[in-house]
């Protein structure tokens, strides 16, 4: 005989699923980044070290055609520094960065220009399909 199971059942089992996924992947991230600190603070990891893999990483991106043009040095650096902030554990500088993370994004986004949208009346579209030779059926679609 079939076990029948309702959808609130399945979605809670998935839901529970991927709660457990999440939190392995948050326990993996901690894991990794207690043993990076751990080899940084011995001197095996150097900074020049994450440069060049950061740049290596990307070189790799590229060459799989997952990205299209390799960042420019600042970017690197940049991406490095970052990495190199949470191998030193430094909380505030972590903190100040994502506050200027979070500034730029909203800066952009304030800059961005929403587009425009205007509706024309039905006369002026009835106007514009007698123009264009078009009877009854079809609509032009203006842009």
């Amino acid at each position: 005989m079939p076990m029948q199971i309702g959808l609130d059942e399945l979605l809670s089992m998935l839901l529970a699923r991927v709660d457990g996924i999440t939190l392995e992947a948050e326990n993996q991230k901690n894991r990794f980044n207690i043993m990076f600190r751990i080899l940084y603070k011995k001197g095996m990891i150097s900074d020049r070290d994450v440069l060049d893999s950061v740049r290596e990483e990307h070189r790799i991106l590229k060459d799989i055609g997952l990205i299209e043009a390799l960042p420019s040095a600042e970017a690197l650096e940049a991406a490095a520094k970052g990495i190199l902030l949470w191998l030193e554990g430094d909380a505030a500088a972590i903190r100040q960065a994502m506050e200027d993370y979070e500034k730029r994004v909203s800066d952009a986004m304030t800059k961005q220009q929403k587009p425009k949208i205007d509706v024309a009346p039905a006369a002026v579209l009835s106007q514009l399909d007698r123009l264009g030779g078009q009877q009854g059926g079809g609509r032009k679609l203006i842009l």
